[in-house]
């Protein structure tokens, strides 16, 4: 490993421990509490949810092995003129909101208002925008080789960001009132 992806597997192993913090955090302050959490989501709509977030946890290990294994940092052009250290501004955004949502939706139970309803919709909507960030530098790398790890990274960040973006930043809240 080079210099950038230890820094890269850094950020994701200190950004992976504030979002699982965050959590249990969460739940350890609030005992008993966690279907508040799913909102009206019940039945097997949950089951398929979970089922999606488990997806989601596999899809990230694709994609970041490809990044931190199959990718030489320093050949790395994403859109043409960006380096490897796209990918650092792209995982901190996704892990630094993150491990956002939990404290905002217990504060939101806690004490239920607007602007926290906002916040709360923002950092979902911001995990997922770049969490489509992601997908798009990986299409956009000029070398795309080896070709089945490439193509696992792809469709997992795709899978993904349908997640973050669709599941949890539109569905999930508008379900969850």
């Amino acid at each position: 490993m080079t210099g950038p992806q230890i820094l890269l597997l850094v950020l994701n192993v200190l950004g992976g421990a504030a979002v699982i913090g965050s959590y249990a955090q969460g739940i350890i302050s609030h005992p008993g509490s966690l279907n508040t959490l799913w909102g009206n989501i019940s039945g097997g709509v949950r089951s398929l949810y979970f089922v999606s977030m488990i997806l989601s946890a596999l899809s990230y290990f694709a994609f970041i092995y490809f990044i931190l294994f199959r990718v030489n940092p320093a050949d790395v052009k994403i859109g043409g003129s960006m380096g490897y250290e796209t990918f650092f501004l792209i995982f901190a955004s996704i892990l630094l909101f993150s491990s956002l949502w939990m404290p905002f939706t217990y504060s939101y139970v806690d004490a239920p208002n607007a602007g926290t309803w906002v916040f709360i919709r923002v950092v979902l909507i911001v995990v997922g925008l770049s969490s489509c960030a992601l997908v798009w530098a990986l299409l956009s790398l000029a070398d795309k080789t080896p070709a089945l790890p490439y193509w696992l990274a792809v469709v997992g960040a795709g899978y993904f960001a349908f997640h973050t973006l669709i599941l949890d930043g539109l569905f999930w809240p508008a379900l969850y009132k």
